[in-house]
């Protein structure tokens, strides 16, 4: 019975998905986009296109500072910039 319920627990934690997510999130982002960005020159909305572009580095500069762990250092920067 003990057993059982060492798998239920471990089968209810979340460590692995977010491990797949950290491991996969940007090459599957990347990808999606690609994919986009092919549709919309495609149609001929390259200023759109663009746009995407200057959004996902954005996006992606936003996430790497996330996930590193430096986000408070960045935000005490920032708030040094303003308050001198």
């Amino acid at each position: 019975m003990h057993t059982f319920d060492t798998a239920v627990v471990a089968a209810a934690s979340t460590g692995g998905l977010q491990a797949w997510i950290k491991d996969n999130v940007i090459p599957l982002l990347l990808l999606l986009i690609a994919v986009m960005l092919f549709v919309l020159a495609q149609r001929g909305d390259n200023a759109k296109a663009m746009k995407v572009v200057a959004g996902v580095i954005v996006a992606l500069a936003v996430l790497g500072i996330a996930s590193s762990g430096q986000a408070d250092n960045l935000g005490a920067w920032m708030a040094g910039l303003v308050t001198g």
